[in-house]
């Protein structure tokens, strides 16, 4: 039997890059047409921490720069776009991919909205796509926002 899906909660998933716009106001504008829940999901990548135990920053503070980077993300993003009647915000920490799918399923998402930075070649192969393991993992549909778009 297939399961009913239904477009109420809206998860998008954005990070600090000028893609991550894109995706806000692509996932927005669905938000408002459909009158849903609106999640944004802004991933701590704990790969991307700069510790130095000789020159700095220390663990703890590379935490607080990209948690502070994060709310700050969000907060613009929500300025820019919000309206929706339900906003939800996450933070979580870990490996952007499986954060993406915990989220979705732990919030019961019924469609992930993610962007996507368009790398081809050898950039591609050694750093993978989020976005193309959220589609082949997910168990909503997922709609991706392409660099192009304006």
């Amino acid at each position: 039997m297939v399961q009913e899906t239904t477009f109420k909660r809206i998860l998008i998933a954005v990070d600090s890059s000028p893609f991550s716009l894109k995706t806000a106001k692509v996932g927005f504008q669905l938000v408002h047409a459909l009158d849903a829940e609106v999640a944004l999901l802004y991933v701590i990548d704990r790969t991307k921490e700069s510790v130095n135990i000789e020159t700095g920053p220390t663990r703890e503070q590379s935490e607080m720069i990209l948690l502070k980077e994060a709310q700050e993300t969000l907060e613009q993003m929500i300025k820019m776009y919000n309206g929706a009647k339900q906003l939800y915000k996450f933070t979580p920490e870990g490996f952007p991919k499986e954060e993406i799918l915990n989220t979705a399923k732990e919030w019961e998402a019924g469609v992930i909205v993610i962007g996507t930075h368009g790398r081809t070649g050898l950039s591609h192969f050694f750093q993978g796509s989020i976005a193309e393991y959220v589609v082949k993992h997910a168990n909503v549909p997922v709609l991706v926002i392409p660099p192009q778009i304006k």
